[in-house]
């Protein structure tokens, strides 16, 4: 019976995905087996100097020894899994599902998310100095100047976003394109967070990496937006202002995407994100994301997970609705 089940690629392929979400919700990342994003690190590092060595240290240079690496990178983190399952499926069908799975679960990151934003809020619970210590894990800008509103609205911005990059993203590939799917966008994110800076060693370079993390994070950011607003709703939280803050602040960020999200959770909350914020001792200044309608507050940690599991639920929803009504009979 589950030897038929799984030789049904459809119902095969919904299986992974149901079964990485629930292993994601219950389990998420075993601290004992190495993450492939670490794999993927230390290989876009290790081809980043032989790339750098390739081709002239000239802009044009940089740009084209930048695409080789992302295309490289990509190229082998897409291949890894799908050699392994092929070769595993030889073996054992059961085996093989198991280890995709696994493999799939490796890409969600909503328990993560989810264990570290809650970090925050305990360590918060202990103190000041603690709370910055723990949001330093979670963010980029700099954590010594923030005070308590600060690290709060540090965390709840990084759970909006992350809705879309850690959640959202990578759950969207592996839904349309299957697990090799899921490796293409980790390899693309990694590389966005890795070598995608606006600096002088990475301004040409990184530009591949940081415009393919655009792209591949367009639809998703706003599919999410959309099942956040619905999840706002669900959840009784000011859905009506969360479409308005969505409509009138989602362009509100350097980067496409991520204010789509950032924008939808500010409104739900009614309260302000973003703003000017210290990057390695200088100051970069943005533009407010939502209203102060009330004071931010630790419960709004609370209230973004929340919103960012329940966004994670719709989207498996419409997946499994999609699928049921693929396998319906006409």
């Amino acid at each position: 019976m589950i030897a038929d089940l799984l030789h049904h690629s459809l119902i095969s392929h919904a299986l992974v995905v149901v079964c990485a979400c629930i292993v994601d919700f219950f389990v998420g990342d075993p601290l004992f087996i190495p993450h492939p994003v670490v794999f993927m690190g230390k290989l876009i590092k290790r081809a980043e100097r032989i790339f750098r060595k390739i081709f002239p240290r000239t802009h044009t240079g940089e740009l084209i020894a930048g695409f080789f690496l992302w295309l490289f990178v990509c190229t082998v983190s897409v291949l890894f899994p799908l050699i392994i399952i092929y070769f595993l499926s030889k073996i054992s069908l059961l085996l093989a599902f198991a280890v995709k799975i696994f493999l799939a679960e490796q890409c969600l990151a909503a328990r993560c998310l989810d264990k570290e934003a809650m970090g925050v809020f305990c360590a918060l619970q202990r103190g000041l100095a603690e709370g910055r210590r723990a949001v330093s894990r979670i963010v980029g800008r700099d954590t010594q100047r923030l005070d308590e509103t600060g690290v709060i609205r540090a965390c709840v911005e990084t759970v909006a976003e992350n809705t879309t990059d850690g959640v959202i993203s990578p759950l969207f590939f592996l839904s349309i394109f299957g697990i090799g799917g899921a490796f293409f966008y980790k390899a693309v994110n990694t590389m966005d967070s890795m070598i995608a800076y606006k600096n002088s060693t990475y301004l040409y370079f990184g530009r591949c990496a940081a415009k393919a993390d655009d792209v591949a994070n367009f639809l998703p950011a706003r599919i999410a937006s959309l099942l956040m607003i619905c999840a706002s709703f669900f959840l009784r939280l000011d859905y009506k202002n969360a479409l308005r803050i969505f409509l009138r602040d989602r362009k509100k960020h350097a980067s496409p995407n991520s204010a789509q999200t950032e924008s939808v959770c500010a409104g739900a909350l009614g309260v302000r994100l973003a703003g000017n914020a210290y990057y390695e001792g200088k100051l970069e200044e943005k533009e407010y994301i939502g209203d102060e309608l009330c004071a931010i507050e630790k419960d709004d940690i609370k209230k973004s997970l929340r919103l960012m599991w329940f966004t994670y639920a719709l989207f498996l929803f419409a997946f499994l609705a999609v699928i049921f009504s693929t396998l319906s009979p006409k």
